[in-house]
């Protein structure tokens, strides 16, 4: 689990904002089921997703998304990770690969989370925003994730990362608009 709780360039839990409002969170809650709620409430409330406002301040670290409070689902996904090992809470990061149309190619990666909760075991949670058609949930053990898998090279890719896979780091690094990384977002090849 210590991979899960380290401190890291894009994971930069321990710097002075992400730990006062890790412990804001935090507050009077006292089981780790409780406390990640609060951590995905918040990320998935407050910070916009770059996309759906259009926003082109980009962002990567855990950090600079908090200070921002906006960032793709990726660096979303980073905050939380940060807020959850800030607290104490091993956690790490998922990708599903899915369908930019819902209907085959383009594809593209999506970011969220696993975080290990002491009831429940290794548990996936969302925290890219919810809007009209997307509704991500915290109910564990239920997962409600805000995209499913469907098509027939869409999956939900196997493993939970300590670190941000090098293509997503490469690519919000890369690019400085919103539409410029909408334009190159990330993918891997799957088979089917």
């Amino acid at each position: 689990m210590k991979q899960y709780l380290e401190n890291s360039e894009f994971i930069n839990w321990n710097c002075p904002e992400i730990l006062e409002m890790a412990r804001r969170l935090k507050g009077n809650l006292s089981t780790d089921t409780e406390i990640a709620k609060a951590c995905f409430e918040y990320v998935r409330d407050t910070i916009k997703h770059s996309w759906d406002f259009q926003i082109d301040i980009i962002t990567c670290k855990a950090s600079d998304v908090l200070n921002h409070k906006t960032g793709y689902c990726y660096s979303q996904s980073h905050l939380l990770a940060a807020l959850l090992r800030a607290n104490e809470i091993p956690a790490g990061l998922c990708y599903q690969r899915l369908s930019l149309a819902g209907d085959g190619a383009p594809f593209c990666l999506h970011g969220l989370n696993a975080v290990y909760l002491n009831d429940f075991g290794w548990y996936r949670i969302d925290p890219r925003g919810n809007k009209e058609g997307v509704e991500a949930k915290f109910t564990p053990p239920i997962e409600q994730l805000a995209f499913s898998t469907e098509g027939r090279l869409e999956t939900d890719i196997q493993g939970i990362w300590p670190e941000p896979l090098p293509v997503i780091v490469k690519t919000l690094l890369k690019y400085n608009t919103c539409m410029a990384i909408y334009e190159n977002l990330p993918d891997v090849e799957v088979y089917s």
